[in-house]
């Protein structure tokens, strides 16, 4: 070895001749922060040791200051006569003879620490100011530390038979080399070594296993902890040896936009068995693993508590036939189970959603808005088949989402005998009304009230026999389970993997296997086991014609989403009519910037209005339109009929408020005899309502029910967790985002710096950040300081030096288009391309307003026609309560948590807002920046 120190050593082996020298020794790094790791000694009943000639053996371990600085120290006791000359203090100790060096950010704490332990050392250049410190082993090794990173040293290193360790730079663990495992048949658990936990896909497959996967994994790592991934599921679990492995940190690389699961998941019968079970329990134990958690549906589930229970018995038995050793018994004493629902139908109880539900229904509405055009040009209809066994929730929120004409789900069943006059009749009545095309959307599990099939077929032959129209069937099938997942499922996935991991190191060998769950917009533990029971009991509620308890069984929204298709599909009945005196001329105005999901609750208002006898008024080009054009206009069922999937504002939008002319917009509503007023947009919407409500003391027009609906990509909108657009923005960002991350990875040694709207908000910046696996994020909350600058670029620079351009490793910034006046995105840009050196290169790009347009995601559809149609109902209730002039009659609608709230704008302006910002106080999201860093690898917590 050359004089140069090398910085970051992986692993390294040193010799003691003598016992006293090897104590000794062993005592001088532990005093520097080395832990025992194992140990080997000549009373080991296995005489297991990397080196023959070694009489005693330790390994040790030490983390170093940043994410991925690790090394692991062998001390060899060989007695011989061996040993070095040590270093002449009277020079400088680095140039006397080869030294070992470790990278340490803070010298001066290592002289302060290496002063009150008495370990005699050398600073250089002197001991106030140092760049370097050398300290001499008690066997005559120097060793140095220095402040001055090496970014070469993060090179992977080979597996070493001879060391006995596999080097994982990037996740900073060392972990023994399976076949010292198979040798020894035993897992060493010595104290501070680090729990091992395994995660599983299981079950059908669902866009978002993937994320999830990585997710466990990284937070694993993050938390002290091995992560493995059991491979081909439950089969994995059986087979053991290489499908069980251990994932280190850049193993799940580029996952977060992968369909699909990429560990892959098997039907098993084997493990139905209790033979199957005790191999899977052999085979973990062999690994060393006793968590595991298991993303896959209720069957899945149950299948792990199941082996939980087993467990114990597993292992006494494999304890009595020898399989395992009492030392290994006593270590597996207990399983830890955490289970994530991993599920395109979201049947599973006790839930809000499930992973991969949304993406299945991206899927199913894109074909469906595909096959829209198709049936227009030749007045077709279509009857779409769907997935959904036992749960009508893809039907539902599909029909909701497309304006579909019918839907068959099995929680609600038509009735027999009567179905089909009822679906006849309406789709003539809509064909007379003008509407070209006919879309029937069928789950899988569709019955009648007799628990009878409903399927596809029959529905075409009855629509072509007795309505006379040309049908087609279409079945979407496995189409639903593919394809990259949604914004929303990424986010899903990826918190609740990281809750899944904390689950575990939180249970308790007395704690109920927990179902990591989304309720109400928060993350929740449930009791698995329970969660299993309630869903099936759906399914037996079904076989025993107990609708109404299937649908109770079901989340909150299932119910409201289903009677908003029904408010919002069917042509007015006058059996709805409210009375004469009761119905009101309802003005619709968009203000603000286009958002994914305005026309869609311009049409469900409109809708809904129809079918309540009420008249529905479209105020054109927004409120300057409506001052100096009297744009206003009533709209029909038909004019509406397309607009829940097209993007932007078929009425118009601009961001002017009613203050251009208060006076005059009082008259404007007084002549047109407007009754109630909703104002869908963003920050400007809420403005609007704040000075129409203030107006009221003067001008008694405006004394009627008024409500905004927010809807901005910025989601900064006060009294609502969600706007509308801000769903139809993320994945917008999320896909311009993989497009330009494959091409950084592609390139290998480039990052792209990407600018994202939302105004003074950092939500798209956060979220969109989180979902793309960005490596940064700047936000308006936050700012940009150098400093941050400073730590980013040293985070790419350990990065790229890492990957040494082997992998993936393209990298990604997002930077709010508001976070910083002097740190623009340019100058990020050349900032960095200017610290790289060559090393690697850096370019921007702006979606722009990309991020506006676009057709809206489902989940901005349906929650647009859901938030229409409750604002309807909430002026019928101001109105027949005669609130109108009330505070509380203008109000802020919004979704908190899986409710929807109206709350007066009064209270929201003076209570949730910030408004020189224009965003609210406490904001939700915020939490989520500190957990992109840690999934990029920028902390590092034991």
């Amino acid at each position: 070895m050359s004089e140069n120190a090398v910085h970051g050593i992986s692993c390294y082996s040193l010799v003691a001749t003598s016992e006293g020298a090897y104590d000794e020794t062993l005592k001088f790094y532990q005093k520097l922060g080395f832990q025992k790791l194992a140990f080997f000694g000549i009373s080991d009943t296995h005489n297991v040791r990397v080196c023959n000639n070694s009489v005693r053996e330790d390994w040790l371990h030490v983390r170093g200051s940043n994410d991925g600085e690790s090394a692991t120290l062998k001390l060899r006791y060989v007695p011989g006569e061996f040993s070095l000359s040590p270093v002449s203090e009277e020079a400088e100790w680095r140039g006397q003879k080869t030294s070992i060096v470790f990278y340490y950010p803070n010298l001066p704490e290592l002289v302060k620490k290496l002063s009150s332990d008495s370990i005699k050392f050398q600073s250089l250049p002197n001991e106030k100011k140092p760049d370097e410190i050398y300290v001499e082993d008690p066997l005559g090794n120097l060793v140095g530390f220095s402040d001055r990173y090496n970014p070469f040293a993060h090179a992977n290193m080979k597996k070493s038979v001879e060391s006995g360790v596999q080097s994982n730079m990037s996740s900073g663990t060392s972990t023994p080399l399976d076949a010292i495992n198979k040798a020894t048949k035993q897992t060493t658990k010595a104290p501070g070594v680090k729990k091992k936990i395994a995660v599983m896909t299981s079950g059908g497959d669902a866009p978002g296993m993937n994320a999830a996967v990585r997710a466990v994994a990284r937070y694993a790592i993050h938390r002290g902890c091995d992560a493995f991934a059991v491979y081909e599921g439950y089969e994995g679990l059986v087979q053991g040896g290489d499908m069980i492995r251990q994932l280190a940190w850049g193993d799940v690389r580029g996952w977060l936009a992968e369909g699909g699961t990429l560990i892959g998941t098997a039907r098993c019968m084997a493990f139905r068995e209790r033979a199957g079970r005790l191999r899977a329990a052999k085979n973990l134990i062999t690994a060393g693993v006793d968590s595991l958690i298991v993303c896959g549906g209720d069957g899945s589930l149950t299948g792990a508590d199941l082996f939980r229970s087993d467990w114990p018995g597993l292992v006494q038995e494999l304890e009595d036939t020898k399989a395992i050793t009492t030392e290994q018994s006593n270590l597996y004493r207990n399983l830890t189970i955490v289970g994530l629902v991993g599920s395109i139908d979201n049947d599973m109880s006790s839930t809000d959603v499930t992973i991969g539900a949304f993406s299945s229904l991206h899927r199913i509405c894109e074909a469906v808005d595909s096959i829209s055009s198709t049936a227009i040009s030749h007045s077709r209809a279509f009857v779409v088949e769907v997935m959904g066994r036992h749960c009508g929730w893809l039907a539902v929120l599909a029909a909701l989402a497309t304006g579909a004409d019918f839907v068959f789900v099995p929680e609600r069943p038509a009735q027999v005998g009567k179905w089909q006059d009822e679906m006849c009749n309406a789709l003539s009545a809509f064909r007379k009304e003008g509407k070209r095309k006919s879309i029937i959307i069928v789950a899988e599990g569709a019955i009648d009230s007799e628990l009878n099939h409903i399927s596809a077929e029959d529905i075409k032959k009855l629509l072509s026999e007795r309505v006379h129209l040309d049908t087609r069937v279409t079945t979407l099938g496995h189409v639903q389970r593919g394809g990259i997942p949604c914004a929303y499922d990424r986010m899903l996935a990826t918190l609740q993997g990281v809750d899944a991991v904390d689950a575990v190191l939180a249970s308790t060998p007395e704690t109920p296997s927990p179902m990591i769950a989304i309720n109400g917009n928060k993350i929740n533990r449930k009791p698995l086991m329970e969660a299993v029971k309630l869903t099936h009991k759906v399914a037996d509620a079904i076989e025993k014609k107990d609708f109404a308890s299937a649908m109770d069984l079901r989340d909150p929204e299932f119910a409201d989403y289903l009677h908003t298709w029904e408010g919002t599909t069917f042509i007015q009945d006058e059996k709805n009519f409210l009375a004469p005196e009761e119905r009101m001329r309802v003005a619709i105005v968009h203000v603000g910037a286009p958002a994914g999901g305005m026309n869609s609750a311009t049409r469900a208002a409109v809708r809904y209005c129809l079918n309540r006898g009420h008249t529905p008024l479209a105020i054109d080009n927004g409120f300057s339109g409506f001052l100096r054009h009297d744009s206003i206009h009533e709209l029909s069922w038909i004019d509406v009929d397309e607009w829940c999937i097209r993007g932007g504002s078929e009425i118009g939008t601009n961001r002017d408020t009613p203050d251009l002319d208060m006076g005059h917009c009082a008259y404007k509503f007084q002549q047109h005899n407007i009754d109630g007023l909703i104002i869908v947009g963003g920050f400007e919407a809420f403005t609007a309502l704040s000075q129409l409500e203030h107006a009221r003391v003067n001008y008694p027009s405006f004394r009627i029910p008024m409500a905004t609906i927010p809807a901005t990509i910025s989601n900064n909108v006060p009294g609502t967790e969600f706007s509308l657009g801000c769903d139809t923005c993320l994945n917008s960002v999320m896909e311009y985002c993989d497009t330009i991350k494959q091409s950084a990875s592609a390139s290998r040694r480039r990052v792209f710096v990407c600018e994202v709207q939302g105004g003074k908000s950092g939500y798209i910046a956060t979220v969109g950040g989180l979902i793309t696996g960005a490596s940064a994020i700047y936000t308006p909350e936050d700012g940009i300081t150098l400093d941050m600058l400073r730590t980013d670029i040293d985070h790419l620079k350990q990065t790229f030096a890492m990957e040494a351009g082997r992998n993936r490793a393209g990298q990604l910034i997002l930077r709010n288009e508001c976070a910083s006046k002097v740190y623009t995105t340019d100058v990020i840009g050349d900032i960095i391309s200017e610290e790289a050196k060559h090393r690697f290169s850096a370019r921007t790009a702006i979606p722009g307003h990309v991020q506006q347009g676009g057709n809206p995601t489902p989940m901005d559809r349906a929650r647009a026609a859901r938030l229409a149609m409750r604002t309807i109902r909430f002026f019928e209730n101001c109105r027949a309560d005669n609130l109108g002039s009330e505070t509380g009659s203008a109000a802020v609608i919004g979704i908190r948590g899986t409710g929807v709230t109206f709350t007066p704008v009064a209270e929201v302006e003076s209570n949730e807002t910030e408004i020189e910002q224009r965003r609210p106080k406490n904001a939700w999201w915020r939490g989520m920046h500190e957990l992109v860093n840690i999934l990029a690898g920028k902390t590092f917590s034991a």
